[in-house]
Order: structure tokens, then sequence, then C-alpha cells
């Protein structure tokens, strides 16, 4: 259902409760500036969202009365969260007060209230379902880690997927993988060769924040990959194996054990998608897995602009052109590739973003973009990689729109795609 109306401004008092200011109308913001959010890119928070208190931030709206820009000073300001499988169009406005402290590493949605309901400006971006709250089933999951503990009583991959990853994190993935379905993570590498700055899994400790879980911190053999993944991919539905996950480093520097793990499940099975996720760093090794069966790869990457994404990725011994050859190569050898992009409202959306992934999409012949809530504090983000202005935006939904007409062919979603989905139909999804 459409908005009549742009929803009221958000804030909080010290005890975290969320009160509306209908003397404001909400505003979102893109890059540095603030704006005025169109009636049809507002809409319902989705099932799975939240709401957050912005501590030392104070919100600000346009007046309803006056239309003029001005300060809500009640309280805290407020930000969304929204759900995998959304692509949030703004920020949430505040002024940052001195010292304030820097936001963890979740996304900040512009929000705001009407009609009794909370809306986001944001929009479905991927229909499949896998992720959706409503979809997960705790005693399921726990009745699949003990089934699995039983199976595998010696595989430390499994207990960490269930230690770690269900029971501790809550991970989708691995709640899935335990539910016996669709996509099962596999992480295998503790080293990483980026130092990104909104790393989820290590942070140093002279940086004021905190990573939000555990990286794994052990080397899995080969065998302990081949023994639990092939039954997956034999009996699960839409099966998916995808190396690289957050609670990893990268996953190519592993690139020496995957290629005889791959050779070996391929020994037992053809089913499913084996896929990588990756930085895309190391194009060698992606050639090596490819000609040992990976056929899905997917590389993380908060800009195809080769001084931000540097700024950001802070690379060790590859380059952003070592990226974009990774791409290639998996093309080359007739592997789905995808960007996991993290979509910064302002920033992802800026004329010079959009000429330089143009331009990536033409010279790897990318297939698909999984536009990804960047999970960083927004002005931490911009002033840690040197940006003080951000002048002109194009708008999420008119770079989306854009691509699609130059590119086609070009998929828009939000999760790693099933074999079934890459070979056949594209718009066929999981079902609970």
């Amino acid at each position: 259902m459409s908005l009549t109306s742009t929803p009221f401004l958000l804030y909080a008092d010290e005890n975290g409760n969320v009160f509306e200011d209908t003397s404001l109308y909400a505003l979102g913001r893109s890059g540095w500036y603030a704006d005025e959010v169109p009636l049809d890119d507002w809409i319902e928070l989705p099932d799975g969202g939240s709401l957050y208190t912005l501590p030392d931030r104070i919100p600000y709206g346009k007046d309803v009365a006056s239309g003029e820009i001005r300060f809500c000073d009640k309280g805290n300001a407020v930000a969304a969260f929204i759900p995998p499988a959304y692509t949030g169009l703004y920020l949430a406005t505040f002024d940052r007060k001195e010292n304030a402290p820097v936001l963890s590493l979740f996304c900040y949605t512009a929000v705001g209230f009407f009609n009794e309901k909370f809306y986001v400006p944001a929009v479905r971006i991927e229909e499949d379902i896998r992720q959706e709250c409503a979809g997960f089933d705790d005693v399921s999951v726990k009745a699949g880690i003990e089934l699995f503990r039983k199976s595998y009583p010696n595989n430390r991959l499994v207990e960490h997927l269930a230690s770690n990853c269900a029971l501790t994190y809550t991970c989708p993935a691995a709640r899935n993988y335990f539910m016996g379905r669709w996509e099962c993570p596999v992480p295998v590498s503790p080293a990483c060769n980026s130092n990104c700055l909104g790393c989820i899994s290590l942070q140093p400790d002279e940086e004021p924040i905190v990573s939000n879980q555990e990286r794994l911190n052990f080397k899995p053999s080969v065998h302990e990959i081949v023994e639990f993944t092939v039954p997956h991919l034999e009996s699960a539905p839409f099966p998916i194996i995808s190396f690289g996950q957050g609670c990893e480093g990268e996953s190519l520097l592993m690139w020496e054990t995957l290629v005889p793990a791959i050779k070996e499940i391929r020994k037992f099975t053809d089913k499913g998608s084996i896929n990588i996720n990756t930085n895309g760093s190391k194009p060698d090794a992606v050639e090596a897995l490819c000609k040992a069966g990976l056929n899905s790869m997917r590389v993380s990457m908060n800009s195809a602009q080769p001084a931000i994404y540097t700024a950001y990725y802070r690379p060790n011994n590859y380059t952003f052109d070592d990226v974009l050859k990774s791409i290639k190569i998996m093309n080359d050898y007739g592997g789905w590739t995808s960007l996991n992009y993290f979509v910064f409202p302002g920033m992802t959306d800026s004329p010079e973003e959009l000429d330089a992934l143009v331009s990536l999409i033409q010279k790897t012949g990318l297939k698909m973009i999984q536009w990804r809530n960047f999970n960083i504090d927004p002005d931490w983000y911009l002033g840690r990689i040197n940006v003080a202005d951000t002048p002109e935006y194009i708008g999420i939904k008119n770079m989306m729109a854009h691509l699609s007409e130059l590119f086609p062919h070009l998929k828009f979603g939000y999760y790693n795609p099933a074999i079934e989905r890459i070979e056949g139909d594209f718009n066929v999804h999981f079902a609970h």
C-alpha cells in the first residue's frame, strides 16, 4: 500500500524507548547530505527488521509546518536494520555529537512512523525466502545439530558451524544447513590478505569497533570438508556449498586445500553448486579452482573505483586489477560470477561509481550483482576513506534501472543462486 504522507521522524529516550515527533517528517541521507525520500520509496519495515538507537546522535527532519530542516532535541536518533533480501535506499539522518562512540557494524537505514506502522526507504531486491525469519524453526535447527554432531563426531567444521555459527550467532546459513536445506556454509581460512575497515571477524585492538563474531581458528582438512558437504549436495533441495564465510579470513588463501577437496567432492556427486565467496585477490588460484570444478564465485566489493576500494580493503600483495582478472577468469571457464556489492547511498549511486561499475561489467562479463546493505558507521566510514564531500547522487533505484537497461543479461539479487537457477529458470526460488 502506497503512503499518502511522509512518515514522521523517530527519536529515542535514554532507556531506548522510541517515540514519533509529529512536528517533523523523516528524511533520508545520501553520502553526507539529507534529502526528502520519495513517497514510493517507503515500504513497511519487513519482518525480521529492527530498530537501533544511535547514542549521542541528534536526529533531524523537515518541519511539518514551515518545511525547514531542523533538529529534534527530544532524544537520540533512531535507525532501522533491514533484513536480508531488502536493499536500503537512504541512511538515517543525524548530527553526531563530539566524542560520540563509533557505531557497531550494522546497517543504519532511515526509518519513520505513520499510521501506527514503521516505514523504511528500501526495495525488495530478492524474492528468495532462504533467510526469512518465518522459515526458521529452532526445534528443527537443534535437532539437526544433534544429528550431525553424532554423524560427524570428529569434524571440527561441523562443530564450528554448530557451536559458533548456529547456536551463538544464529547465522542464517548455518541454521539452514542444520535444517538440511539450500546453501551450506564451509568456512576454511583463519587468515586474510585484506585489512577491511569493516571486517566482522577480526578487528585490531587499536580500532574503536569490535568484530561481530570470532574468526575460524584452524585450517580444515580435505577430509573434513568432503565428509559433510557431499551428503548435503546429495540430499538438500537446491543445494549449494559455499567456501568463504563471515566467520573466516580469505578463502582463496586455502586454494591448495580446496582444489583436492572439490575434486574429491565431484568424485562422489555431480549435484548442486560449488561456490566461493572471496575478495578475488588470487587469479591463479581461481583458475586452479575452476579446473577442479568450482562453478560459482561471489566477489565482495565496496566500490568499483580502485582508490575507494583500496582505501577500504587495504589489500596485502594484490591489486584491484587482480580482482577484475579473477572475475573474468571465472566467466571464461563458464562459471557464475556475482558481486557482493556493499550499498552506501550517496557513494554507491554517484555518477563516478556508476561509470566505474559499467566499466567493470564490460571488462569482466559479470553476471549478477547482490545489492547488500553496508554494515558500517556512515560517518566513520567516510572519514576513514577520506571522502569529505558527496555532492551528487543518482539514486539507488535509478542506478539499478540504468544498469538493467545497459546490461539486459545482468541479474540482481541478494544471495548466491542455486545451480537450478543458474542453468535453468533464474526466477525459480526456494520455498519453505
